[in-house]
């Protein structure tokens, strides 16, 4: 009755979603639903055909609208092996979150609502991710991240569409704690070629956020098959490049956003650009004085001092 279950989801969640076998929520939803009981398959069903919007509700709404109680979906949670009905939300979220198009996130951020202060809505969206990301982030993967730059002779650092504004943030802060750090555009073939003739042994880390680009994931499976070592710097644990990486560093928030999540990426960058400053003592002085000195000669940045 529910073998083609899974078809009904690209109706309700986008048309360009990726087959839902890739993701963990939705697929051991759809391989219990048979086994359920018929109140548990009620509300599996309602939410493999309206992800977006269960994704967003509460354990009474969610038993509402679906005619069950709060013990059920406690239940149904606790049968999916969920920890609790939050871990279950962050799942179900990054399952939405990879799949949804520009004018459903529309939708979700209610933009073409009036009267609405967006400005302070987003302010304080932004806080409530910095919290969670405060509470969530693995500081010890980050430090991980710190090790590699510390260590690398030759570092990459390539991203794509949205993600190369990070990229391109991560690659120039590095530039001022350290030498050898090349900034790649991954949707520029020219990456290929670079990252092939590159010095042996050379760490690449790709930043990538949803949507994915196919750029960086055809990159990540060559730089696989290399001699590099490949981090990759994201936002979710199903993006599609976490599984060609020699080491992941999830970047967590609470909201699914219209573009996309910049405050707690940017405060992850920071943190390892300072980290790996800290770690360089005497070298890192006199590094910096040299690059002061190259923009001191050639006028480069403004001086209140003409002298």
């Amino acid at each position: 009755m529910f073998s083609n279950i899974k078809y009904l989801i690209a109706d309700q969640a986008g048309a360009k979603m990726n087959d839902p076998v890739s993701h963990p929520v939705i697929n051991e939803i759809s391989n219990k639903l048979d086994a359920l009981t018929p109140k548990a398959r009620t509300l599996g069903t309602y939410i493999i055909q309206n992800p977006s919007k269960a994704v967003f509700m509460t354990t009474k709404e969610l038993s509402v609208v679906c005619q069950v109680s709060e013990a059920t979906v406690v239940r149904f949670v606790s049968a999916l092996g969920y920890k609790g009905y939050s871990d279950f939300q962050e799942a179900l979220k990054d399952f939405v979150n990879t799949g949804l198009s520009l004018p459903e996130r529309i939708d979700i951020k209610g933009i073409k609502e009036p009267g609405v202060d967006r400005f302070h809505r987003g302010i304080l969206e932004d806080l409530n991710n910095l919290k969670y990301l405060y509470e969530n982030i693995n500081v010890e993967t980050m430090n991980r991240f710190v090790d590699y730059l510390d260590k690398s002779n030759t570092v990459y650092i390539v991203g794509s569409r949205l993600s190369y504004t990070f990229a391109y943030y991560l690659g120039w802060s590095l530039t001022k704690v350290r030498k050898e750090v090349h900034i790649l555009k991954g949707s520029d073939s020219t990456s290929f070629d670079m990252l092939t003739n590159a010095r042996s042994n050379s760490l690449v880390i790709l930043t990538t956020t949803t949507r994915y680009p196919n750029e960086l994931i055809k990159l990540s499976k060559m730089i696989r098959r290399s001699d590099h070592t490949l981090l990759t710097m994201t936002d979710s644990n199903i993006c599609p490049i976490v599984q060609f990486a020699d080491l992941s560093l999830v970047i967590p928030s609470m909201s699914i956003p219209f573009i996309g999540n910049a405050s707690g990426i940017l405060a992850v960058i920071q943190y390892i650009v300072q980290e790996l400053a800290s770690r360089k003592g005497e070298e890192l002085t006199v590094y910096q004085k040299k690059l002061e000195q190259v923009y001191l000669e050639n006028d480069i940045l403004f001086n209140l001092d003409p002298k």
